[in-house]
């Protein structure tokens, strides 16, 4: 049987750090004389005492290492403890949100999702804005954690070929996190700080300007008002754009420059195809834009960097309704949306390295058929890949469409329609934001779904957020079996 005391543990004491933010968005609410500070005051004790009494409980079980089962289940109730409480807020206070929709927001927050049911951000309290921040740049440096100390570990998806690079943790998976999320947080941090600094330098005002740093770096894509980045248009696209990008590459790289090499990043196969990719996409859009829309170069070029480095890094800022720019743009959207960032990065969705191997794979291939004596390795990075790496990331493939479509035709059983049927279970799979469509699309919100699809959505940002493999493991008889 497994031993759930070192997973109780860990996650009271995740849960209890939880609790201890709420005085942040409590201490706003106080400065702004708002009444709300009691709710955030209410569910912090809450939250911090629930957590800190299971890691008492629990701490007795913390002598060894975590076994594969264990490391699982931390992976997974983690991400679904840290929204149950980060909802406590949006369902006591000023939202007055039914449970569903509470949930529905803090989930979308922990997964970096950035999906909102919430209608007149403008007008809601700072103390709630500011807490939506915090859920999506929490979640953003968790997952992090996850996909350089978890994931590898854990062989999901073909993740174990970062085995070396994130740093082998199996048995002694505790410490070596606790060390590893130190250097983590200093660069997040650091990369926070520079770009609050930034959205100030163009004259946002603080407040939006450190609701947007933590959003971004996070690649969550909250943002204070109904029109999302909409209301900030000119230099401050550029500069979300660029921590977009620096947000969505391997935070590893940023480990091994802090200690002093300073070229991995730039070495890094993931992190060149990534960039190239955004360089390609924009030159197509604007282009588009210029010819097709009659619109001029430097708004073309600005919109197409925003809007591309939004959707392929899975934040889901819209500065505008790309849905209006005609048909070829809102499919290379929805099709971007399913790319992604790199692994070990803030972002999410399928994620680029993938794509790479299954490439590699593909190209092996055609060489064996065209010569059949040959022997014709699959490389990545200048390396060979395992069969075993391969498999992994054909199979995370198969799942991913999968579940896709199985989620796509639980949401038409709900009574959506086939657009925001298909682009509603994309969005959440790849936890991108957006959807498409006039309910779901860059323009809209989430907020009028009804209740089951809410739940089916919910659902499928968990999943999409841990891999899907780390799971859908847990629902196998042969997991609890061994």
């Amino acid at each position: 049987m497994i031993d759930l005391r070192p997973v109780g543990y860990i996650i009271g004491l995740v849960v209890a750090v939880l609790g201890a933010a709420m005085v942040l968005p409590m201490a706003l609410e106080l400065a702004d004389q708002n009444g709300q500070w009691g709710v955030f005051a209410s569910s912090g004790v809450v939250t911090a005492l629930t957590g800190g009494l299971l890691a008492i409980a629990c701490v007795n079980g913390t002598g060894q290492g975590l076994t594969i089962q264990q490391t699982f289940l931390v992976t997974t109730l983690i991400w679904v403890a840290l929204p149950l409480f980060g909802a406590l807020p949006f369902y006591f206070g000023a939202t007055e949100a039914r449970f569903v929709d509470a949930f529905f927001e803090a989930v979308s927050g922990i997964t970096t999702t950035g999906s909102t049911v919430f209608t007149g951000l403008d007008d809601l309290p700072r103390g709630l804005l500011l807490w939506r921040g915090l859920l999506q740049w929490f979640g953003g440096i968790g997952i992090i954690v996850v996909a350089m100390v978890f994931l590898p570990t854990l062989g999901v998806g073909g993740m174990q070929i970062f085995r070396s690079e994130g740093f082998e943790t199996l048995g002694k998976i505790l410490p070596r996190a606790t060390e590893i999320a130190k250097r983590i947080s200093i660069i997040y941090l650091a990369l926070t700080t520079a770009c609050l600094l930034s959205y100030l330098a163009v004259g946002l005002a603080p407040f939006d300007a450190l609701v947007h740093a933590l959003t971004t770096l996070s690649t969550g894509g909250f943002s204070n008002y109904d029109a999302s980045f909409g209301t900030f248009q000119g230099p401050a696209e550029y500069i979300a754009s660029v921590f977009m990008i620096l947000a969505s590459l391997p935070f590893v790289r940023y480990v091994q420059i802090l200690g002093g090499s300073l070229f991995p990043l730039w070495r890094d196969v993931q992190a060149r195809g990534f960039v190239l990719l955004i360089l390609i996409l924009v030159v197509i859009i604007s282009i588009y834009r210029i010819f097709v829309n009659g619109d001029h170069f430097e708004h073309s070029l600005r919109e197409a960097l925003f809007n591309v480095t939004s959707i392929i890094s899975g934040t889901g800022y819209a500065s505008v309704d790309y849905q209006l720019w005609g048909n070829f743009p809102i499919i290379l959207f929805f099709l971007i949306g399913l790319i992604g960032g790199c692994a070990g990065s803030t972002c999410c969705s399928v994620k680029i390295f993938r794509y790479q191997l299954l490439l590699a794979s593909i190209r092996a291939q055609i060489r064996k058929i065209h010569s059949p004596n040959g022997i014709f390795v699959p490389r990545y990075d200048g390396r060979p890949v395992s069969e075993e790496v391969l498999s992994s990331v054909i199979a995370f493939f198969m799942l991913f469409m999968v579940s896709l479509a199985v989620f796509s035709i639980l949401l038409g059983f709900t009574g959506l329609d086939l657009i925001t049927s298909i682009s509603g279970a994309a969005t959440a799979l790849s936890n991108v934001g957006p959807g498409l469509g006039s309910q779901i699309g860059p323009s809209g919100n989430f907020g009028g779904l009804n209740d089951p699809a809410k739940w089916l959505l919910i659902a499928a940002m968990l999943i999409g957020r841990l891999e899907l493999m780390s799971v859908y493991v847990l629902l196998t008889i042969s997991f609890w079996r061994r």
